[in-house]
């Protein structure tokens, strides 16, 4: 417990003081974001605010796991090496398509194939690493494993893998389009995460996940991490993270389900990012075939402003939408363990 406290608290004051920096040097250095000239109208006021906020996110997140392993007590374990190290190459390759961005001066980054081969290799970089080096089970869970999951061949966990991170991280990406709302619902999620492993390391017999206390400190460290940088990030925000941030967030999700063995209850605790990543899909799905649209414009956050709703009505309803998925996920977690058969697990393993 002192260990996830250290982590979560490291990583929200850097993160708070760093992004207090952050902003004066990247304005210095006319890092601005450009805005869709498209988009809600009230949003072309924030043109030119900086960018790659995302960088004190990451950063924070790293510095606050580093420093949680400074007791003698808490170690450095495989799990927490490679998911660490996927958040940071997910970060990188967001910094690249933010970077592209603002120099050319336009709201496109990276084309959608180089975007898509950076995470691809991010990916696989984390599958494979996650299956022979760390050595986790291959199976498709939805709390645990055991009789509610589906034991797969390695090649195809990976693939499996490999898709989960790259349609979390595209769609906490489609989420960050309002000032905090991606940094806001994040730090509930994470926390979450934090719930998840640490009960798995104190009921660990019941469970066969490889460092749970290690996983919970990643996930307290993304969680500090992220509400440090809304302090600045809250409407009217003074920066935006950028896909340096959401690309970097997502990823940190997709590996915590994964190396937690939660997979399938990862769309329940981001229900949010499923109900927007849906809208995009639903709006261009019905363009294309139908030559309609569904929305007043996709993701569904833009279509709640066009609708009549302030940014901060869409912003906190938004946050009680997510709180609410986390909460009933985490009760589905605990009615699972409920089910178990305590009686067939060995003395004082609960």
């Amino acid at each position: 417990m002192i260990a996830l406290l250290i982590a979560a608290s490291s990583a929200l004051m850097v993160s708070l003081v760093g992004t207090r920096y952050l902003v004066p040097w990247l304005q210095a250095r006319g890092v601005g974001q450009p805005i869709r000239l498209d988009g809600p109208q009230g949003h072309i006021t924030k043109a030119g605010t900086p960018t790659m906020g995302g960088v004190a996110v990451v950063s924070a997140a790293v510095v606050g796991y580093v420093v949680s392993h400074l007791r003698a007590e808490t170690v450095f374990t495989r799990s927490g090496i490679v998911l660490i190290c996927t958040v940071i190459g997910a970060g990188a390759v967001g910094l690249v398509d933010d970077w592209i961005k603002v120099s050319r001066e336009r709201n496109l980054g990276l084309n959608k194939k180089a975007k898509l081969f950076g995470l691809l290799a991010v990916g696989i970089g984390f599958a494979v690493a996650s299956v022979w080096w760390v050595d986790i089970p291959t199976a498709i869970t939805f709390s645990r494993l055991g009789s509610n999951s589906l034991q797969i061949p390695a090649g195809v966990w990976v693939l499996w893998a490999v898709l989960i991170v790259l349609g979390t991280s595209n769609a906490v990406n489609f989420t960050d389009g309002l000032d905090g709302l991606a940094a806001g619902a994040s730090t509930v999620a994470f926390t979450a995460f934090v719930v998840v492993g640490y009960w798995t390391f104190r009921h660990g017999i019941a469970y066969d996940v490889k460092h749970p206390l290690d996983l919970a400190i990643v996930a307290a460290a993304m969680a500090g991490a992220c509400a440090g940088f809304l302090w600045w990030n809250a409407p009217p925000a003074r920066i935006f993270m950028g896909d340096t941030g959401s690309l970097s967030i997502g990823t940190a999700m997709a590996g915590l389900a994964m190396l937690l063995h939660v997979d399938l209850l990862l769309p329940i605790i981001g229900g949010l990012y499923v109900i927007e990543t849906a809208s995009v899909i639903l709006q261009i799905g019905s363009f294309r075939l139908l030559g309609r649209r569904l929305f007043r414009m996709a993701p569904m956050h833009h279509h709640l402003e066009l609708g009549g709703w302030p940014e901060t009505t869409v912003l906190i309803r938004l946050w009680v939408v997510n709180s609410l998925f986390v909460a009933i996920a985490l009760g589905v977690y605990y009615a699972d363990f409920l089910s178990l058969d305590l009686v067939e697990l060995p003395s004082g393993s609960l």
